[in-house]
């Protein structure tokens, strides 16, 4: 059976937007699986940080890798500046013989791609920081209140952290005894649509919906 050990990472800043939050990381490791990975396949593990791309302190990284030597299994990423945004740690984990890493948005991308791709995104990434402090700039000189807009950005980021949390506890009560009773995420989306539950956009429930709420509880973010 293929194995995986699943790592996401959010900053503070990064939650709430669009392709960077816990929910989009969630999204794309399940089509991955769903889609791409051999079968049958096993999640051994997920961890999660809270921190920044460029810190090297993160103990939930260290934790994923480690376990990730011990049983062979493929640690799984949703994008590579998840896993880091540090071209020479990214190379030097590629060059590791006991770490073998997939990138969902990139599935047959090989070690020298996903090395280069690291290379040309850290590039990306000073140009564009280069220009968000050229924009930051203009407008402080218009006289825009930047503090005002940043206060309002992160309550609403915490309105839909607060939404998501409250929607995954109601749907662990029924998704919770499913697992344990050893239903597969397919099993459990199928029973959550025959009882007329929705999914919190109002949508029919997936496997990968499924392993979404699964993927909160695992990583805290649902107590």
């Amino acid at each position: 059976m293929k194995q995986y050990v699943v790592y996401t990472r959010v900053s503070t800043e990064e939650q709430g937007r669009s392709g960077l939050g816990l929910e989009a990381q969630e999204r794309d490791i399940g089509i991955y699986l769903e889609t791409f990975s051999e079968v049958p396949w096993e999640v051994i593990g997920r961890f999660q940080d809270l921190l920044s791309g460029g810190s090297d302190d993160r103990p939930q990284l260290a934790e994923a890798i480690k376990l990730v030597r011990a049983t062979g299994a493929e640690l799984l990423v949703a994008k590579l500046d998840r896993l880091s945004r540090d071209v020479a740690f990214i190379a030097t984990l590629i060059k590791d013989k006991k770490v073998r890493l997939r990138v969902a948005q990139m599935p047959n991308a090989d070690p020298f791609q996903l090395h280069l791709y690291a290379a040309l995104a850290e590039q990306e990434r000073k140009f564009i920081s280069e220009r968000t402090k050229a924009a930051l700039k203009a407008a402080k000189e218009r006289g825009v209140q930047l503090g005002g807009l940043r206060d309002k950005t992160m309550k609403r980021n915490e309105a839909i952290q607060r939404k998501a949390k409250a929607e995954a506890e109601k749907a662990m009560k029924i998704i919770g005894p499913l697992r344990q009773a050893g239903q597969t995420l397919t099993a459990i989306a199928d029973t959550m649509n025959d009882m007329g539950a929705k999914t919190s956009r109002g949508g029919k429930w997936s496997a990968t919906q499924v392993m979404r709420v699964l993927g909160r509880v695992a990583t805290g973010a649902v107590s």
